[in-house]
């Protein structure tokens, strides 16, 4: 069980270092530092959004528009963040 709680661990720490690259190569993209019509900036971008999507798109139908401002990293942030905190003062479950 310890290895489960630690792999859960792992697949957090991803998932958030994956939305922190996001929403800093956004940040990028937008202010024209980083550009779309480079070919190895634009497959991190694809592939970035590709594999957010799916975890991105339920939390965009609940919130509601906020005109052009995207809250759903932040809100997907704080998720994972409440997870964490809830396995680890969980963690004796595991072991």
């Amino acid at each position: 069980m310890t290895s489960l709680f630690q792999i859960l661990m792992m697949v957090l720490n991803i998932v958030w270092f994956i939305i922190i690259a996001h929403v800093i190569m956004s940040w990028l993209i937008n202010f024209q530092i980083l550009n779309l019509h480079q070919d190895f900036v634009r497959q991190v971008w694809y592939g970035l959004n590709r594999i957010l999507e799916p975890i991105y798109g339920p939390v965009r139908r609940i919130l509601p528009p906020m005109g052009g401002l995207d809250l759903a990293p932040l809100v997907v942030l704080i998720a994972v963040a409440a997870i964490r905190i809830i396995l680890i003062n969980n963690a004796y479950v595991f072991y």
